[in-house]
């Protein structure tokens, strides 16, 4: 079934992802459609709000910026997630893009996790003291997230 309410993009409602407590700082953000920049791809994402088309992130696979990236979660994130198992999840970074690749970051500190069967995501807040809120994507393989 086609759905359209609050987008002029029409999606399935399958394809949708759902924060039920919404993104730091645009809590009041529920439901969002992941739009991958290169066909059938998920190293870099549009997040675009269904309930406000002006609102959209850039987000990232951080396994494909950082190869030993190892976000830890806690038993109650599994819970919201409604996560039986690690394979049943999907971690995506934030880019701030700035006016070059030079002058963009990512946010290794505070992920995006989705589950791919539930459709759930949460964003969390990394316990490890290794990574930041902002890391520039042009030191990215210079040094140790």
């Amino acid at each position: 079934m086609k759905e359209k309410k609050g987008s002029s993009l029409p999606f399935e409602k399958e394809e949708l992802i759902s924060f039920e407590e919404g993104l730091f700082g645009f809590e009041d953000y529920k439901r969002f459609l992941p739009l991958p920049i290169t066909e059938d791809s998920d190293a870099v994402l549009n997040l675009l709000s269904v309930e406000d088309e002006s609102l959209s992130f850039i987000i990232m696979n951080p396994f494909l910026l950082v190869s030993d990236y190892e976000p830890r979660l806690s038993q109650d994130i599994y819970k919201k997630l409604e996560a039986k198992d690690e394979a049943d999840l999907s971690y995506y970074v934030i880019c701030v893009v700035g006016d070059s690749p030079e002058n963009s970051t990512v946010n290794f500190k505070c992920p995006i996790v989705v589950n791919t069967v539930s459709r759930k995501a949460v964003q969390v807040i990394l316990e490890s003291e290794e990574y930041r809120f902002r890391h520039s994507l042009k030191d990215i393989g210079k040094e140790v997230v």
